[in-house]
């Protein structure tokens, strides 16, 4: 987006809009590949550049066009990695018994689909700029189709490990092309409105996901899931095949997008605040990913939950996780230093963690579900405070290769999140240690990047005046 002069003196609601906006746009990973390459802004001609605050922008004339339908199509999109993620917690303690497999093993599973997510964001990204979106769209969706309904016949863990590899690979691209086609059809805060709609979709796909699952379980077994994903996957492809058009003309493509993604990336990681906000995010994603992958097994095999109540207590956290969101989006942010927010954050999850490891390990003597579900409550909601601030923070570090900056962040969070995957079932499935113990270390670890790398008591007074100029 082409630079704009940051308002003297905007007010709270203006200074939350063009937060939205800058975030918003930020997050699009697929324009990654461009890094700071300005011919991407000739996709929208009709918008003239932003002037003053960007959350006063309107909606490009394609975008009114695209209306309610381009909401189905994207939206669909982009709740296919948490539906592929999610609805297949449930069936995870059955997956092991039907398998024959150890919970680590089993829980590579995940593992394999959340690396292939973040390294098919790398691939496709340059993809789709250089052949458009529509056929690397495509050809994604038909790859996801058939690596699920492979996964629905596996006959073994090894094997499901590897098509759940293909599976995210492929739907990676429903992630970065999905933002893509936003970024062409609309710019300021129109692209920030949609953005917000597309997250409130992301956000709800893992509440309702696991509560799917948990339903299709008391039906079928762990393979139904996947039937029932394959048929997802079809539907959106013919949806995106009858109904998508080609939003990136011929004429603003190139086949230069990696090369200088590369290179700003690079750059990137040389600035020690980036990288310190980058590694806080990183590894606080960790904690949540531990959650996610052990949290089956920790409710249903050691406090004995049924899958259903299993489903709704992922759905409750996934709540807390989203009202924490909005409540930083809508009321802290303009109000309160960015970095004394994410500083809260990390300090509240250093805490639910400790609590955990605590009440895993029988410090507090014997402790029914009702105090660690309240833990895990408190250590999710608190990535409403710490995922966003940790991005948006690093994000301000950049505005010629935001782009390349969001790529980063967001495939380095996926690749942590797929490390820490194993490592909670290393000591089985009938112990809650494992879990609260990369929980804390992901948590003390991002502190300390925070703390160590960001200094913000050294640049708060800097990083408040450039996040309320730029309107984050």
């Amino acid at each position: 987006m082409p630079e704009q002069p940051a308002p003297p003196t905007p007010d709270a609601q203006d200074t939350t809009n063009a937060h939205s906006a800058h975030s918003a746009h930020n997050a699009h990973s697929a324009h990654s590949a461009r890094g700071a390459h300005s011919a991407r802004d000739t996709a929208v001609p009709a918008v003239p550049a932003p002037r003053g605050p960007v959350g006063r922008q309107g909606p490009t004339a394609a975008s009114r066009r695209a209306g309610l339908l381009l909401v189905l199509v994207l939206g669909g999109l982009t709740a296919t990695p948490p539906l592929a993620m999610d609805m297949y917690l449930p069936s995870l303690p059955e997956v092991t018994r039907s398998l024959g497999a150890p919970a680590a093993t089993v829980q590579l599973t995940l593992t394999a689909c959340l690396a292939g997510m973040a390294l098919g964001q790398l691939v496709v990204g340059p993809m789709s700029d250089r052949w458009g979106r529509r056929r690397p769209l495509l050809a994604g969706l038909a790859v996801y189709v058939v690596a699920t309904a492979l996964c629905a016949v596996a006959p073994d863990v090894e094997t499901l490990v590897a098509f759940r590899l293909a599976q995210g690979l492929a739907g990676a691209a429903g992630i970065v092309i999905a933002r893509a086609v936003v970024r062409d059809l609309y710019d300021g805060v129109a692209m920030a409105r949609f953005f917000s709609t597309l997250m409130l979709v992301s956000g709800v796909a893992p509440i309702v996901a696991p509560l799917i699952g948990g339903q299709i379980l008391r039906v079928t077994d762990w393979r139904g899931v996947f039937v029932v994903l394959t048929v997802v996957g079809a539907l959106l492809a013919a949806l995106v095949w009858v109904r998508l058009p080609e939003t990136l003309p011929p004429a603003d493509r190139h086949a230069g997008g990696a090369a200088s993604a590369v290179r700003a990336m690079r750059a990137l990681l040389a600035d020690l605040p980036f990288t310190g906000y980058m590694l806080a995010g990183g590894f606080a994603f960790a904690a949540l990913f531990a959650y996610i992958a052990a949290s089956p097994f920790v409710i249903q095999e050691i406090y004995g939950a049924s899958p259903q109540t299993f489903s709704l207590l992922f759905g409750l956290n996934s709540v807390g996780l989203v009202i924490a969101g909005q409540v930083n989006g809508k009321v802290l942010v303009g109000r309160v230093s960015l970095d004394k927010v994410l500083g809260a954050g990390l300090v509240v999850t250093v805490l639910a963690a400790t609590a955990l490891l605590l009440m895993s390990t029988g410090a507090l003597g014997p402790v029914g579900l009702a105090p660690v579900a309240a833990a895990l409550f408190v250590l999710m909601s608190a990535m409403g405070l710490t995922l966003p601030n940790a991005q948006s923070l690093a994000l301000l570090r950049t505005r010629s290769a935001a782009g390349s900056a969001s790529a980063l962040l967001g495939t380095s969070s996926f690749l942590v999140g797929a490390v820490a995957s194993p490592l909670v079932g290393i000591a089985g499935e009938r112990t809650a240690v494992p879990m609260a113990i990369v929980q804390l270390a992901g948590a003390l670890v991002a502190l300390a990047c925070f703390v160590g790398m960001c200094r913000p008591w050294a640049a708060r007074g800097n990083t408040r005046a450039r996040t309320e100029g730029a309107g984050s």
